[in-house]
């Protein structure tokens, strides 16, 4: 795999069953890119972000992720990169720094002052000996961010990370994404917003489990003499349907 490339899997497929969730597609992701899936509910983005993170097996792929084989190396993997699920995974009745100090012992951070760190980096200084479940959905999800990202990974998956939350809350999301692509952080999100399509360097839609679409947003818009993604969208599922 290239130098500059953190992902490149071909054929990726998962099946259950007799039922294709994931129909061999392809995605190549460059370091601190921003790199958006898309795509309606059951489309198949939540199953490809799982098998790009090694926590569910392809039944066919060929690739690497951050540089370990897809199929062969999927434990490596997950301890290389950070995850946030769409739901709240973190421990309810533990304080903000509570849930950071365990998320610290299970990536064995050896780093001093990282939960400082991540308190102030995603700004959580003031709810940090809050009881996570008592935060307000944009904080836990922020505070999940912060687990995901303890031990400083090179790839960071987000999947439908502002799902439910307010406009202002996924501005000040997306405020941070921006700085860790800044840093050479490569980020792989799912999202249904289409405005936050618009914020990503590459994006790919996804529909019945195949790629109907993916390039840059803006060439995409002028690829096809439209003025947003939306239309662009409904006009390729509509051909598939």
């Amino acid at each position: 795999m290239e130098s500059n490339i953190s992902i490149d899997v071909r054929n990726l497929t998962k099946k259950f069953g007799d039922f294709v969730a994931v129909d061999n597609i392809e995605i190549q992701v460059r370091k601190g890119e921003i790199f958006g899936i898309l795509g309606p509910n059951g489309a198949g983005k939540t199953t490809t972000i799982r098998m790009l993170c090694g926590l569910l097996l392809p039944t066919k792929a060929e690739g690497k992720v951050n540089n370990f084989d897809i199929m062969k190396n999927p434990e490596d993997i997950k301890k290389s990169i950070g995850y946030v699920s769409q739901k709240f995974s973190l421990y309810e009745d533990l304080t903000s720094f509570e849930n950071l100090s365990f998320y610290e012992g299970i990536y064995r951070v050896k780093e001093k002052n990282v939960k400082e760190w991540v308190l102030k980096t995603l700004e959580l200084e003031e709810y940090k000996n809050k009881t996570a479940g008592k935060l307000p959905l944009g904080i836990r999800q922020r505070l999940a961010l912060g687990c995901a990202i303890m031990h400083k990974p090179e790839i960071l998956f987000l999947d439908e990370p502002t799902s439910g939350t307010d406009p202002v809350y996924r501005r000040s999301f997306w405020d941070i994404i921006y700085k860790f692509s800044s840093e050479k952080k490569t980020i792989v999100l799912t999202t249904h917003y289409l405005e936050e399509a618009e914020f990503c360097e590459n994006i790919a839609l996804i529909f019945n489990g195949k790629i109907i679409l993916k390039g840059r947003p803006n060439q995409l818009k002028e690829n096809y003499k439209k003025d947003n993604l939306e239309e662009i969208f409904i006009e390729c599922i509509k051909d598939k349907e």
